[in-house]
Order: structure tokens, then sequence, then C-alpha cells
């Protein structure tokens, strides 16, 4: 994106943009779902000469309700500015796909967390996300967590749920 498109977009705008670029195919319009557990989180820092840069990140996760795949979806604004004006604003962001949480086809709900940045729970890097997904057509839940491990990569484990009758 380039500087200043971000305006009037809102987040599921740029999501549905964003999906229709990562290679999602031809699909039923209920085929897809968005996250409901959008989360924005901010930061500020000071520059030498007096400049202030604020930068905003939120995160939303689309899940393909067939077959448990989904993408992971952030978008980032940063803006600089001096006492008098902005100088500068930057966006980014993406969506990327990660692997299936059930190996077979279904009808699947979900929902996501992000852990917020300058957390307390970020021990390695930007801190990490948890995506939960259920067969509605059967009593089966799994709940997968992906923390950063500080090395250049993620960390990623999935775990079914045991119901007590």
């Amino acid at each position: 994106m380039r500087a200043g498109s971000w305006r009037g977009w809102t987040t599921a705008a740029a999501l549905t943009a964003a999906a229709a670029l990562t290679g999602f195919g031809p699909a039923q319009a209920d085929e897809f779902k968005l996250s409901n557990n959008q989360r924005i989180a901010c930061s500020r820092g000071l520059s030498p000469g007096k400049l202030t840069t604020a930068t905003c990140r939120s995160y939303a996760y689309l899940f393909n309700v067939k077959t448990s795949e989904y993408f992971r979806c952030s978008v980032s604004l940063a803006m600089t500015r001096d006492n008098k004006e902005v100088i500068n604003v930057q966006t980014d962001g993406g969506c990327f796909k990660r692997p299936r949480i059930f190996d077979t086809d279904g009808t699947y709900e979900f929902d996501a967390a992000e852990t917020e940045s300058a957390n307390t729970n970020s021990f390695f890097g930007p801190g990490g996300y948890a995506v939960w997904a259920s067969d509605k057509a059967n009593r089966k839940v799994r709940g997968c967590i992906t923390i950063t491990t500080g090395l250049g990569d993620d960390l990623s484990k999935c775990l079914d749920m045991t119901f007590d009758n």
C-alpha cells in the first residue's frame, strides 16, 4: 500500500481486498468467516529533532469454514510528525496462509485472540495468538497456540479438547 491509502478503509474492507490478493479461489459466499476478535495495539516513540512516531497494528483472521485453513491478516499504520505537521505516513499489511486445523473438510466455527505487543505475555518477541475451532456437526473442539520463539520462526501446537460427561 502507498502512503496515505489507509484513509476510509475499514478492517473488513482491507481484509476483503487482501483476501482477493492472497489466492483465495472461487468460493461460496458463506465459506469464509472473519474473526470477531480483532485487536489494535499502538505505540509511540520520540526521535531526534523532536519528531514523534506513532505506530498502530491490528490483526484479524479469515477462516475457511469448510477446510479449516485460515489466514492471519495484519494491517499497520505509522505516522511521523513534528510540532507543526505530519511528515510521513506509511501503511503495510497482508494475509499469510496458515495450515489447516482439522485434516478433513467439514462445517467449522472458529475464533482467535491476539497477544498485544509490549505485553508481559510476549516473552521472546511480538507475542503470539490462539485459534479455537469447532466442528458444527460433532462435539469436537481444537485449540491452537502459536508463539514466536525468538529464533526466527514460530512454534505452533494444537490440542483436541476432551469433554467431561
